[in-house]
C-alpha cells in the first residue's frame, strides 16, 4: 500500500460535510448554481466588516517590511496582550499575553491543545453530536474520543459524563455555541461540570482539563450571552478562532486562552508553544495577527443570522419539521422522519437539496443546515423540504 493504513481509513471515512459540499459543486454544474440549494458547508455569506479592511489597507500600505519574518511561537507579544484584553472582559478573568497562544485557526489550537495533553491511550470525552474532525483529533495526538449522548433538548448529560470518566481520562471537550445543534451551555451547567471534573480528578488522582471550542461566541441570539468558562472551572483552555464573527475562514486565525488559575501553567504555555512549532503550524499568519489584534471586539451584523434562522425555522416548522430552535452558531439540527437520516439526507438531495446527515456527528436521525447562506436559497428551498416531509407520510 503507498500510503499509511490510518490514513487510508480516514479517506473512506472522509466528512460527510465535504461530501455533500462537493456535490453540491457537481449538481450546480448540472443545473446552474440558482437552482440547487446548498446548506451542507458552514462557510460564513456575510462579508467581514468594514474594520477589517481598513486595518489589512493600512498594513498593507505603512511600507513596513519588518512584519513578515520569524516571531516567537506564541505569537507577536502586542498581538497577544491585545487578545489577553478582550478576552479578560469576556471571561470575566484577568487574562495577560503570557496566557493566550495564536494559532492557525481552531482547528490549529485545538490540535496543539491535544499534542500538549495527550499521552497514548489517553481518553476525550465530547458530547455527541460533535464536529466531526474531533475524532482525527484526538487520534492524531495517540488519544481515543469517548462520546457521550446529550438529552433531547441537547444539553450535558451529567450522569453520563460522571459514567464515562474513567483513569485514562484526560480531558472534556465541548462547543458552545454548538455545532450541529446550536445549543449554548448555561452558566450553571458548565459549574456542574466543573465541579464534576474537580471531584474525579481527584479521585483518580490527575488533573482533568475541559476543553471549549468557541468559534461561535459572539454569534447568539435573543440576548443571551455565552457564559465565562474560566470563571467556572480552573483547569480549563478555550480554543477559538476569527472564521466565524468576522467572516475570515480562510485567513486561518485563532488563538488559545490559558486559565490563569490552572494548575502547572508554565508546563502548559511552554508545551502549547512548543506543540506548535512541532506540529508545523509554527505560528500564526504574520499579516493576519496585527489585523485582528486592531479590531478586537469587532464582528459581523449577527442580526442577520437571526433573521435567517428565524425565516428558516417559520418555513421548516410549517412544513412539519420537528427542531429545537438554535440559540447561537448558525445551523439547524432538525429530526428526521424516518430512522435512517442518509436515505432522507438522499432524497431532499432528489430536490436539490444538500444537507448533512446526523449520522456525521455521531448522532443519527437528525440533520443539519447551515442557514449561512443567502435569504432566496432559505425561501426557495422550503417547497422542496416540504415536499420530502410529504412523501414520508407528515
Amino acid at each position: 500500500m503507498s500510503i499509511s493504513i490510518n490514513i487510508k481509513g480516514m479517506i473512506s471515512r472522509s466528512s460527510w460535510i465535504r461530501k455533500m459540499f462537493e456535490e453540491g459543486a457537481r449538481l450546480k454544474s448540472l443545473h446552474g448554481s440558482d437552482n440547487v440549494f446548498d446548506f451542507s458547508l458552514g462557510n460564513p455569506n456575510l462579508p467581514p466588516p468594514p474594520e477589517f479592511f481598513t486595518a489589512l489597507k493600512s498594513l498593507v500600505c505603512s511600507g513596513d517590511n519588518t512584519r513578515h519574518g520569524y516571531m516567537p511561537n506564541a505569537g507577536y507579544p502586542e498581538v497577544r496582550r491585545s487578545v489577553a484584553q478582550h478576552v479578560s472582559s469576556e471571561q470575566d478573568t484577568d487574562v495577560s499575553e503570557s496566557e493566550v497562544i495564536m494559532t492557525c485557526g481552531a482547528a490549529g489550537a485545538l490540535n496543539v491543545i491535544l499534542k500538549t495533553l495527550l499521552d497514548q491511550g489517553d481518553e476525550v470525552i465530547a458530547p455527541s453530536p460533535f464536529f466531526v474532525e474531533y475524532g482525527a483529533y484526538v487520534a492524531n495526538h495517540g488519544g481515543v474520543l469517548k462520546s457521550v449522548a446529550v438529552n433531547d433538548d441537547f444539553s450535558l448529560d451529567m450522569g453520563l459524563i460522571f459514567e464515562t470518566i474513567t483513569e485514562k481520562t484526560k480531558a472534556v471537550l465541548i462547543n458552545s455555541p454548538h455545532n450541529p445543534t446550536g445549543q449554548i451551555y448555561p452558566r450553571e451547567i458548565l459549574e456542574e461540570l466543573g465541579r464534576l471534573l474537580e471531584s474525579r480528578g481527584k479521585q483518580y488522582g490527575r488533573t482533568l482539563y475541559l476543553i471549549s471550542d468557541e468559534p461561535y461566541r459572539k454569534i447568539v441570539y435573543d440576548g443571551l450571552v455565552v457564559p465565562s468558562l474560566f470563571g467556572c472551572y480552573r483547569n480549563s483552555l478555550i480554543a477559538t478562532s476569527y472564521s466565524k464573527d468576522i467572516s475570515i475562514p480562510g485567513e486561518r486565525i485563532g488563538f488559545i486562552a490559558v486559565n490563569p488559575d490552572a494548575e502547572y501553567k508554565q508546563d502548559l504555555m511552554d508545551g502549547l508553544a512548543i506543540a506548535n512549532r512541532i506540529l508545523g503550524f509554527v505560528n500564526a499568519p504574520a499579516l493576519m495577527q496585527q489585523v485582528i489584534s486592531a479590531i478586537q471586539g469587532v464582528s459581523v451584523d449577527v442580526s442577520i443570522y437571526q433573521r435567517k434562522r428565524d425565516l428558516l425555522c417559520d418555513g421548516l416548522a410549517d412544513a412539519g419539521y420537528d427542531f429545537i430552535k438554535p440559540p447561537g452558531a448558525f445551523y439547524l439540527f432538525p429530526q428526521t422522519p424516518i430512522a435512517d437520516d442518509v436515505e432522507f439526507v438522499n432524497a431532499l438531495q432528489e430536490e436539490l437539496i444538500l444537507v448533512v446527515p446526523g449520522s456525521g456527528f455521531g448522532c443519527p436521525g437528525h440533520f443539519r443546515i447551515a442557514y449561512c447562506v443567502d435569504d432566496r436559497t432559505i425561501v426557495n428551498s422550503i417547497p422542496g423540504f416540504r415536499k420530502v416531509m410529504q412523501r414520508y407520510g407528515r
